[in-house]
């Protein structure tokens, strides 16, 4: 614990951490180089094995002997390998761990200064203030409008008045026109029966006529 402390704490912390992980990952590629040559050679010596498996047998012996160091050489580099993957894996996961640390603590320190003496009692009377202030502001409102209203509904009944009269007003007018329009279209039909109408009158005239004279003979 007192390690990770002081490792934390270190002022240039930041730079030994990426040249302890550039220098592993440079020792694993190192070693990944190494192992392909291994691979290689392995494959080579197996060749001239067959070769000469057999005729010349000697040579055929030295390649398997070869092959089997390179195969020995080859484990042994697969376990430094891993060693120095787990290692720089821990690094790198440490290194993740301490800067999500010190976001943390930043963040935390942040909140503080946003928060100051703020405190829930503080925030409630705040809240309670405002309130009874936009009570006061409603009440204000209504006091201010109530009279303009009703202003406004008496200025509304005389206008309902108004729109009274001036519909009746309409209503007369066509009513009137409406008399005034069987007048006019009836005009053309009398003037037309007017010289039937005569002839009527002037055979009731000479049937008066006729019978004053008969009424005078049988005197």
């Amino acid at each position: 614990m007192s390690y990770l402390m002081n490792f934390f704490g270190r002022k240039d912390d930041k730079a030994l951490i990426q040249k302890t992980i550039i220098d592993l990952r440079q020792q694993v590629n190192t070693l990944e180089k190494k192992e392909e040559f291994c691979n290689k050679k392995i494959e080579e010596e197996e060749r001239i094995a067959r070769e000469n498996a057999v005729k010349k047998k000697n040579i055929a012996l030295a390649a398997l002997k070869n092959k089997k160091r390179l195969e020995n050489d080859l484990i042994q580099i697969a376990g430094k390998k891993e060693v120095l993957e787990r290692q720089l894996s821990a690094i790198e996961d440490a290194n993740l761990n301490k800067e999500v640390f010190k976001t943390m603590q930043r963040s935390g320190e942040v909140l503080k200064t946003i928060h100051g003496s703020l405190t829930v009692d503080k925030v409630d009377s705040i809240m309670s203030s405002i309130n009874e202030q936009r009570e006061i502001a409603n009440e204000i409102s209504e006091a201010i409008s109530n009279p303009l209203n009703n202003g406004i509904m008496e200025d509304e009944d005389e206008l309902k008045n108004e729109l009274a009269e001036l519909e009746q007003d309409v209503l007369n007018e066509r009513l009137a026109g409406a008399e005034h329009v069987p007048t006019t279209s009836l005009a053309s039909p009398l003037r037309e029966d007017a010289p039937s109408r005569r002839v009527t009158v002037e055979e009731e005239d000479e049937d008066a006529e006729l019978k004053a004279l008969q009424a005078e003979l049988a005197m």
